[in-house]
């Protein structure tokens, strides 16, 4: 529901970074892990399974229903339709435990023009006996005109020694989809993708960075930062580099799609 209705306001919606933003907080308090969900989601993403602790992308995952409540508010001033995911920054604290029970809150922490548009942080919050384990900052840019100079040519370094190759079938998105919820139509058919300018499919961009952490081997407490740089078309071949403290994953031509760094 909150999906359709967001997708209902989107085109009556005008962003601008001076615009005002929904100051409340939704918390979730008791929050368990479905394990079977789990599983699902560690399949898809390549992590191992069976384990007693979460991946560190999956609190991305729990609150994520209620980060779309938001983003499809009244309030929220960017449509929804369209909005792209840009970049996380994943702060945990600790190990987490499967079987541990959680406070999950998230809020809007405010808005900042972009040379493409305006762009909103959304933050998301674990707790766990009062004190916080887990933290991320996405940021998700409404493109629009803002008669800001393009900007110069990134200056890109050189590929990252390459891990392996990675084969992504065309049904990825379906299936990640089943497991996070995220169902925007841009990652599911050729015929949702093509409305939005994109001739097939694309992969998640939480996939994305959920696979190359799971060939990582992120640590228990870790900070991790992923730039969200150009999307995976579905199907496709995309290839993981990395070296300690930093991952990437590159496409044909050595196109980047994803840099993300692990301290």
């Amino acid at each position: 529901m909150a999906v359709v209705l967001g997708a209902l306001r989107s085109p009556f919606k005008r962003p601008r970074p001076d615009a005002d933003f929904p100051r409340g907080r939704l918390v979730l308090p008791g929050l368990r892990v479905d394990l079977a969900r789990l599983a699902a989601y560690e399949r898809v993403c390549g992590f191992a399974t069976g384990e007693d602790a979460l991946p560190v992308t999956y609190p991305h995952v729990l609150g994520f229903a209620s980060a779309l409540r938001l983003m499809s508010g009244r309030d929220f001033p960017l449509p929804l339709l369209g909005l792209v995911h840009t970049s996380i920054e994943i702060t945990q604290r600790e190990r987490l435990a499967a079987l541990q029970e959680y406070e999950l809150t998230v809020y809007v922490d405010g808005l900042a023009p972009h040379r493409r548009g305006t762009e909103a942080t959304v933050v998301t919050e674990f707790r766990a006996g009062g004190a916080s384990v887990w933290e991320s900052r996405s940021t998700y840019l409404a493109r629009h005109r803002t008669g800001t100079r393009a900007a110069a040519p990134r200056q890109e370094r050189p590929p990252l020694p390459a891990v392996t190759d990675w084969r992504l079938g065309a049904d990825l998105g379906r299936r990640y989809a089943a497991v996070s919820g995220d169902r925007n139509p841009i990652h599911l058919h050729p015929l949702t993708a093509r409305p939005f300018g994109f001739p097939g499919p694309i992969a998640h961009g939480m996939w994305t960075v959920a696979r190359c952490l799971a060939s990582y081997g992120a640590p228990p407490a870790a900070r991790i930062t992923a730039e969200f740089r150009a999307p995976v078309p579905l199907p496709g071949t995309v290839t993981f580099g990395a070296e300690p403290g930093r991952f990437e994953l590159r496409g044909g031509g050595g196109r980047v799609h994803l840099a993300g760094t692990v301290s």
